[in-house]
């Protein structure tokens, strides 16, 4: 074990504000609360109570929860939307924690080095952002360490170990493992749940902690699903496109109310601090993100005032209407020469940059591209696209007894019998007895 106890507690102190910018954090204090008192009271228990534990909800629609060394704890909202009973959260709460007792990063980390993002993440290492993606690249390969099937099978052991010492009923994890599989059925080949990419799941995982709980004098019986339930009443549900949302290639945000094209055939992401897109060939990229100058010509200017970039062509005016300031340039790192585009452009109060980026070689094969989508940056009018809603879960209590599919007909919801059946986890066609609690989905419109 080469990495101190000290050395673990700054990484995910270095770490966790940028994991939390890129995700973002849920925006409801009480959930925040709520899940991070759950989190005191097994980390008290727990061979290493003396960290720094820190318990997030961020901010995403995926299934997933993770953990950083130094005992920072994320669950998305996504997972929280799947779990039904507050024993099934707290299952994965003491997973997580057991990756951080074990020290299975700290394990990770003395057998590897860090390694550097690929060449298209790389290729933003401009002077301008070096620093933050210096620290965001080693966040990045914090958060996707691999654990090995024995560090996976001791966090279940410990997870299990520290809800019992809560008072909670143990054959609550099981189910947590088959909402899982059943979420990455669903999902399908291209779609597995975040919690699943990052956890190697052997197939024996639920049978293998049946058999442990079997074999337990089971005292705990804490389960609190009504509990639970209630208090994610509101919860949004999936993608929030009043945070922006795609459209083939097109790029819309209705908050700041605002479109951007992007090559056709690039792939893109969405996240809390930018937009971006890559080309197939991962050797260019185009992104938006805001910058803190006053003025598209006083961004340009330190833009160009920056060491390593050389600029070309500059040239101040407007993009669609709108006060803007755009240059060519190249900047020099130290693996190598960058060509690219940018452009400042000032709409309602923000100042966007919008960036085109690729190797100094490849600038005449994507000139054009950039050109194109940085150009198209422009107001959205569009009623239809600026109206689009969150969806969001509603608790409703069954007043009378009940299939799946009665329930869907009486309180419709904006996703399939399918989906309700996953995000309740019940049967369609078993009749659901009077007073339980389910989820449905409201809200919307989405976008289309």
């Amino acid at each position: 074990m080469l990495v101190s106890e000290g050395q673990e507690i700054a990484m995910g102190r270095e770490a966790d504000p940028q994991i939390s910018a890129m995700f973002g954090l849920y925006a409801d204090s009480a959930i925040q609360h709520y899940v991070a008192g759950l989190g005191y009271d097994l980390v008290a228990r727990a061979e290493r109570p003396n960290l720094p534990w820190t318990f997030r909800v961020v901010d995403d629609p995926l299934v997933n929860a993770f953990a950083l060394p130094g005992g920072y704890i994320y669950i998305t909202r996504g997972i929280m939307a799947h779990f039904n009973s507050e024993a099934e959260l707290v299952s994965v709460l003491g997973h997580e924690i057991g990756h951080v007792t074990a020290r299975h990063s700290a394990h990770q980390i003395s057998q590897q080095q860090l390694a550097q993002v690929g060449l298209v993440a790389g290729a933003v290492l401009v002077p301008e952002v070096q620093d933050y993606l210096g620290v965001a690249a080693a966040s990045l390969q914090l958060l996707f360490l691999k654990f090995s099937r024995d560090d996976e099978r001791q966090a279940d052991d410990l997870g299990l170990r520290y809800m019992t010492r809560g008072g909670y009923d143990p054959r609550e994890m099981p189910d947590v493992y088959e909402m899982l599989g059943d979420v990455s059925a669903a999902s399908g080949a291209g779609g597995v749940p975040g919690w699943l990419s990052t956890h190697p799941d052997p197939e024996d995982r639920r049978e293998r902690i049946e058999r442990q709980i079997d074999t337990l004098a089971v005292e705990g019986t804490l389960v609190r699903q009504d509990e639970y339930l209630r208090r994610l009443q509101g919860m949004t549900y999936g993608d929030n496109p009043r945070e922006g949302y795609f459209r083939e290639n097109v790029f819309y945000h209705p908050d700041l109310a605002f479109r951007l094209d992007f090559p056709t055939g690039w792939q893109t992401v969405n996240s809390k601090q930018r937009v971006a897109a890559q080309s197939p060939q991962e050797d260019a990229l185009i992104q938006l993100d805001l910058s803190d100058e006053a003025s598209p010509e006083a961004a340009a200017r330190s833009f160009a005032a920056m060491e390593g970039v050389r600029v070309g062509r500059s040239q101040s005016g407007d993009i669609n209407g709108l006060p803007a300031t755009s240059l060519t340039f190249t900047a020099t790192t130290e693996q190598q020469v960058l060509a690219g585009l940018v452009a400042f452009v000032s709409y309602e109060g923000n100042l966007y940059r919008l960036m085109g980026l690729t190797l100094q070689a490849q600038w005449g094969a994507y000139r054009g591209a950039f050109q194109q989508s940085l150009m198209s940056f422009n107001r959205l009018a569009d009623r239809t696209a600026l109206s689009v809603q969150p969806l969001e879960l509603q608790i409703v209590e069954l007043d009378r007894p009940m299939t799946l599919e009665q329930f869907a007909q009486r309180y419709p919801s904006q996703v399939s019998v399918a989906e309700l059946a996953l995000i309740n986890q019940v049967e369609p066609g078993v009749e659901l007895e009077e007073g339980r609690l389910l989820k449905r989905v409201i809200g919307g419109p989405l976008p289309r």
